[in-house]
């Protein structure tokens, strides 16, 4: 993995994901009560130097603590203290003019929250009486789910959910759970943690992972803590669990890494680290000058697709990591049952594809069911199609999935003219 915690966690083989439907997570066990507050978390910043600076010198001369917080793996990128009372702002514009040329980017560690928490948005539980089985609602019907798992259900794909955790007990993910990891709590057991009706974000790991195994039901599913029950988490965190995930044991020769990454998170901030972690995970390269640029996080140089609400804000507003531009990204906003956006959905040129998300049921911890609206659901929807396709296509590259799920989706009109349909992209005839 890549950071110097996660350097400790390699050695014992832990297999993780990283689900955001928010953009963040609680800082580690090293920065225990340490308050959020404007957006970003207080007295530190996140630097990459160029190749060969002194991150000593750059800290003694920017009023920093010369011992990271963190390092990124082996990269230039640290994790550092402010420690003569400047903003992250303001030591972030003054670190990007350095001088002598040392500072590749600097920004302060952003803090975000799920979508469905920024519009005060949670489930409603599915009496007993109504209920009659996950797949018996109107979403797997409009993208064809029974039509694709006729010829395949996702099987020797997985993946990676890093959210609020999940209910590892729950009936509906029984069978389906790969081991994961705590990136708040810094532990191995990546549960939910809160009680419903108190966080307002509990149980939304849960739901987003129920949505996974409904629609690629032998497809594995690595959770991955980074968001806490208020859905409340950082972009360090969630870059340090997109690599983890990309490359659970830090040995890219061993292929165990995740195929597919789904992110129920935003933020309206667009980060230097974030665009670059992502863009490493989905392998992507860059031709300059007749050179291939770039490098892979993931195993066996394999690229993931990563998945991210768009968010529900009801905007064109670009949310990250949604509008990173990644050709290996999907970015997904919410349909209704009528196939009309929905009223709560963010849209525009950065987003890639709809799928539904309006009035959607999946699983809640305590063996429980529940409806839940929001890009959040659309997005796991949409990456369980992706494990489908990855499964009946093995050979196809991270971007030529992606490629197949656009040509194949539906044209439904409206701002966003483009809806999922998972018969469609696995080969299924009408």
């Amino acid at each position: 993995m890549a950071s110097v915690t996660l350097s400790k966690l390699v050695g014992l083989s832990l297999v993780a994901a990283f689900v955001l439907t928010s953009l963040i997570a609680q800082p580690g066990a090293a920065d225990e009560g340490t308050q959020v507050s404007d957006g970003y978390l207080p007295d530190e910043v996140v630097v990459k130097l160029v190749p060969g600076a002194s991150v000593a010198e750059v800290a003694v001369d920017y009023g920093l603590d010369s011992t990271p917080i963190d390092q990124f793996g082996s990269r230039p990128i640290y994790r550092l203290r402010i420690t003569d009372g400047a903003t992250p702002p303001e030591r972030s514009e003054e670190l990007v003019k350095d001088p002598n040329g040392r500072v590749m980017y600097a920004e302060p560690n952003y803090v975000g929250q799920t979508p469905e928490g920024r519009q005060q948005s949670s489930w409603s539980r599915v009496d007993d009486g109504d209920f009659s089985g996950l797949a018996d609602q109107w979403a797997v019907d409009k993208i064809r789910l029974q039509q694709a798992h006729a010829l395949t259900q996702g099987a020797g794909v997985t993946v990676a959910v890093l959210d609020t955790g999940v209910d590892a007990t729950h009936p509906a993910l029984v069978g389906h759970l790969i081991k994961g990891y705590d990136f708040v709590d810094m532990d191995l057991d990546p549960s939910e943690e809160g009680a419903a009706g108190k966080s307002l974000s509990y149980g939304h790991g849960t739901h987003v992972a129920g949505l996974v195994a409904l629609a690629a039901p032998e497809a594995s599913i690595m959770p991955v803590r980074v968001l806490d029950s208020d859905g409340i988490g950082n972009v360090w965190v969630l870059a340090e669990a997109l690599s983890y995930a990309a490359n659970p044991d830090g040995d890219p020769a061993t292929d165990d890494g995740a195929d597919v990454i789904n992110l129920s998170l935003s933020t309206t901030r667009k980060t230097s680290l974030l665009d670059e972690i992502v863009g490493s995970v989905a392998c992507e390269y860059e031709e300059d000058g007749g050179e291939t640029t770039g490098d892979c996080l993931g195993t066996a140089q394999a690229g993931a697709v990563v998945v991210a609400a768009a968010g529900n804000s009801a905007s064109s507003t670009p949310e990250y990591p949604a509008a990173e531009g990644v050709k290996s990204l999907l970015s997904v906003a919410a349909t209704t049952s009528a196939d009309g956006l929905a009223d709560f959905s963010n849209y525009g040129s950065w987003v890639n594809v709809a799928a539904p998300g309006e009035q959607i049921t999946s699983a809640v911890p305590g063996g429980e069911y529940a409806t839940w609206s929001g890009t959040s659901m659309a997005a796991p929807l949409t990456a369980g199609e992706v494990a489908l396709v990855r499964s009946a296509y093995p050979g196809l590259s991270s971007v030529e999935t992606v490629d197949r799920v656009l040509a194949s989706a539906a044209n439904i009109g409206g701002p966003e003219p483009f809806r999922i349909d998972a018969a469609a992209a696995v080969g299924a005839r009408e």
